[in-house]
């Protein structure tokens, strides 16, 4: 199908006022908060292309009929929220479309008596959260992103909120979802408690991002809001304390609201002010919630595991202040002075965390004497924990800093790798992490690529994330930086 006629036909799905065109209004979709991007933005340069047009969807019929004219015309699209996401998976390499959906904004409904929601895929994370507060529930995926973020971003990236430890990650609280195919066939997956019917298709769409379907409506768990709460904050000798402190809380079979521990740089940057730090550098936060006999109980429970790791309680400011702007990223003021500022969040058993981060650091260190490495981490499961990682280079040359960048991922991504652990706990995979897909699944990401090929013969969702084939004749993401991925 020619391009003019294409674009027609695109028109009239969704009617002329909601297809944008023009360049400054496609520059807006052009790259997400992928850090590497902004690094090139400061030079006046893109990393991929502009999209070829951006549309804007207000149903699941509208996105079946775009991706059915696509498919005819073999033209790739991209599903767009609204871009909060931080490697690059919804950049164009080849004009793509884009599929913007922002209208699709609407709780469908509450169900009250199976704590139940249906939300529609492009609905915003803030006001999502806030209207099932207005009924005294919350969606308990909490992410940094909330107020920048959609609910169908969160389970396209296969996120995690910063209450996880309580209400678990976005595939444990998804339940049902309606995806388009690449073929523009609408599929259903009904929300029930449980299934044993084969391997699950809910875990294959969510985390696809936007690469194996384009999901457009989703059910979720919901909770009550907590009637009770209890903030303790503990200062602790080393972070090996800290680490086995939130390890007993969860293996004790507890679900604590929050568990934060700051590595000693960034417990100082928190804590300043505070006696008890000057000789317990480590900070650790926890928060339990819900019925107030069980919050008593909990507490208690917690405060005797910190007096047997010699740890002291203090006061909440820390945490006060934390939680008054836990929706702000502090990344966007370091890019803005001309650091280059990134954070990698990866997963590691318990058994390695403590070998993990000192190897890291050692590494970051030598690349560059002001290097920055440091670390919290904000989701603890029974088996494991979320290191989320800040890496810093000072403002200098871009010809110097893109490759020392590279070699800080590798590091980081590298060295979990080598240590057993994952190299994403809730970012997602998008462009930038591709290099490491196969390191991460070993035969598993063969198969991926076969379920790709079967499903999306022509290559047309969202090619080249995800560690997915790019199509031919897509632009080189890293052409402008050198060093290995």
């Amino acid at each position: 199908m020619p391009t003019d006629d294409l674009a027609s036909a695109l028109s009239k799905i969704v009617g002329a006022q909601n297809v944008l065109s023009s360049e400054d209004e496609r520059k807006e979709y052009s790259h997400d908060r992928l850090p590497y991007a902004n690094f090139r933005a400061r030079a006046g340069a893109l990393v991929g292309t502009l999209p070829g047009q951006v549309l804007r969807p207000a149903t699941t019929e509208e996105v079946a009929g775009i991706v059915k004219l696509a498919a005819k015309a073999d033209q790739p699209v991209i599903p767009y929220g609204s871009g909060s996401g931080v490697l690059g998976g919804i950049i164009p390499l080849q004009s793509e479309v884009m599929i913007d959906m922002q209208r699709m904004d609407r709780i469908l409904e509450v169900d009250t008596q199976n704590n139940l929601v249906t939300v529609e895929a492009g609905m915003n994370g803030q006001a999502f959260e806030e209207a099932l507060n207005a009924k005294g529930y919350t969606s308990g995926h909490l992410p940094q992103s909330l107020t920048i973020s959609t609910v169908g971003g969160w389970a396209a990236c296969r996120g995690g909120g910063q209450e996880s430890s309580r209400y678990g990650k976005i595939e444990n609280i998804v339940v049902g979802l309606k995806a388009v195919l690449p073929d523009g066939q609408i599929m259903e997956v009904r929300p029930l408690p449980k299934r044993a019917t084969g391997p699950s298709i809910l875990d294959l769409i969510v985390g696809n991002e936007g690469t194996l379907a384009i999901i457009t409506e989703l059910t979720l768990r919901i909770w009550k809001l907590p009637d009770a709460e209890e903030v303790m904050v503990f200062a602790l000798p080393n972070r090996a304390a800290a680490l086995d402190l939130a390890r007993q809380i969860m293996q004790e079979g507890m679900h604590p609201r929050l568990v934060r521990l700051y590595d000693e740089k960034e417990s100082a940057g928190r804590t300043e002010g505070i006696a008890a730090f000057a000789d317990r550098p480590v900070m650790a936060n926890v928060v339990v919630c819900g019925a107030p006999s069980i919050v008593k109980a909990e507490a208690e429970i917690v405060r005797g595991f910190a007096k047997d790791l010699d740890a002291v309680e203090t006061q909440t400011r820390p945490f006060d202040e934390w939680r008054a702007k836990r929706y702000v990223s502090i990344t966007k003021q370091w890019q803005e002075k001309g650091y280059f500022n990134d954070t990698i969040e990866v997963t590691v058993n318990w058994s390695q965390v403590t070998a993990l981060y000192d190897t890291i650091a050692a590494e970051v260190k030598k690349l560059h004497p002001d290097a920055h490495f440091s670390a919290h981490w904000s989701h603890v499961y029974p088996e494991g924990v979320c290191q989320y990682m800040t890496l810093r280079l000072p403002p200098m040359n871009q010809d110097e800093a893109l490759p020392l960048h590279a070699q800080m991922w590798q590091i980081a991504e590298g060295e979990t790798l080598a240590h057993g652990g994952s190299i994403a706990h809730h970012h997602g995979s998008g462009l930038f992490r591709g290099g490491w897909m196969d390191g991460e699944h070993g035969v598993g990401m063969d198969l991926l690529r076969k379920v790709k090929t079967a499903i999306d013969p022509q290559n047309i969702f969202n090619p080249g994330k995800l560690g997915f084939a790019p199509r031919d004749g897509a632009i080189d993401p890293y052409r402008d930086r050198s060093g290995n991925v």
